[in-house]
Formats: C-alpha cells, structure tokens, sequence
C-alpha cells in the first residue's frame, strides 16, 4: 500500500502481547507505555538521522495505530513534524472526541486528499454493536475509505477498486476487485461492510463479524491510490507555497 509511494521505516519495538488487552486498563498501561517508549525512539531517531527535511506518513494497524496515536499527541505540538506529515493512516484503532480534545492540533480527515490529517476506521458487519476496538457506548471518528466521505454516504461495491489478501510474509495472494461496499455507522462511527457473508472470514481471535483482521486488506487498493494521491496533493500544495 505504501512502497509504491514511500520509503518504509519500520520500527521494531516491544509490543503488547494480546492478552494485555484483557487487563483493566489501570494494569494495561504499563505495558502499552513500553511499546510506545520503543516506537518514539524509533520515530525520532527516524527524523534525526534519515528524514533529511523529506514529508512523510505515519502508518499502524491495531496496536500500531494506537502507538501512532501516542505519538502524534506526544510530539507532534512541534510545528516542524506537523508541516511535513502528509497523513496518518490509522485503521483497526478508535479515535475519539476525547482525543482530540487532550491535543488540539490532531486533525481527522474530512476528504480524499486533505493533509496533516488522520485517517480511521474499524471495519465490521451490520449487526455488530460492541468490539474490543469500539466498545458499546464509544463512537470512534472516521471515514470511509471507498468514497473518503464522514457523513454516512454509503459505498457501493463498484467503488471498491479491489481486495487483496496476504500471506504472514505480507506478500498478496488472492486478489477480488468489488468485493464490498461500506458505510459508515454515525451511532458507532465503525465502518460496516454490507456485502460480506461472515461465514468467509471468521477468525478465532474475534467475534464474528468483527473485520478487524480485514481493515487494511478489504479496501487495499483504495488504500493504496489514496496514498499516492495524497502524496500528490502534498506535492501540489508545497509547489504552490514556493510559488
């Protein structure tokens, strides 16, 4: 989705075991502190010694898009990191209201090519109601990634410009163009995927129903475009200030 646009950095660091995410959250931090001690590391040995002044995109995915979280609430008041973030991608993780309350300059996306912004999501059928990543009772802010639209338009299939499934080494495997639409659910803010018989993709680690394994994987391309198209805008907007 993004060596095609990209540079990929990525930083090995402690992660949190799964069974972490049962503690209560009291017990849990401790353990998510030392994941995101390695990540910061990493983010601003990254910028020291190879971003060379270069615009960049942050990218995570469960876990990862929480470290991402931390980090853009922890470092990113200073303007410089701010000015050369393209995005932040961070599906399989809820963003709240609360957040951005506790750090005003995070921004969610509101288009297909707007910058310095934060894209989310969780993905999940039409009758799930709770998730370890959206809670009953939260609402996460999100966008669609078919038609980059928050306000509930749904996505038909043909707007999905293919899935792709990939094997544990991250190399794609099958490939199905049109394969759901999606919307979102303004209630919960998830992303509900219409199309999906739940049969198809169960997974032992969550509920059925619950696409989490799936947020990146049924919308790759799009994804991938939207990187791309991003990078562009970026592009576009940092010739015309020169300008």
């Amino acid at each position: 989705i993004y060596d095609g646009t990209a540079r990929v950095f990525s930083p090995y660091y402690r992660e949190a075991a799964f069974s972490v995410y049962s503690l209560p959250k009291e017990e849990a931090e401790p353990y998510f502190e030392i994941a995101y001690e390695d990540v910061k590391e990493a983010f601003l040995y990254y910028m020291e010694n190879y971003n060379g002044g270069r615009p960049f995109f942050l990218a995570g995915f469960s876990q990862g898009s929480d470290m991402v979280l931390r980090l853009l609430k922890d470092v990113f008041q200073q303007e410089e990191y701010r000015e050369l973030l393209i995005a932040a991608y961070c599906p399989g993780w809820r963003v709240t209201e609360k957040d951005l309350e506790e750090a005003p300059w995070l921004k969610m996306a509101q288009g297909e090519t707007d910058l310095g912004v934060i894209i989310s999501y969780n993905t999940e059928d039409v009758e799930v109601e709770d998730s370890l990543m959206v809670p009953l009772g939260e609402k996460a802010l999100s966008i669609n990634p078919l038609n980059w639209k928050t306000d509930g338009t749904s996505a038909g299939r043909s707007e999905n410009l293919g899935a792709c499934f990939i094997n544990s080494e991250g190399r794609i495997t099958s490939e199905i163009p049109q394969l759901t639409g999606a919307y979102l659910d303004l209630r919960r803010g998830t992303l509900k995927v219409p199309d999906i018989k739940k049969a198809d993709y169960l997974n032992s680690s969550f509920p059925e129903g619950v696409y989490h394994l799936y947020d990146y994987m049924f919308f790759y391309r799009n994804l991938q475009k939207n990187v791309g198209d991003r990078y562009a805008a970026y592009q576009e907007s940092a010739s015309a200030a020169v300008a």
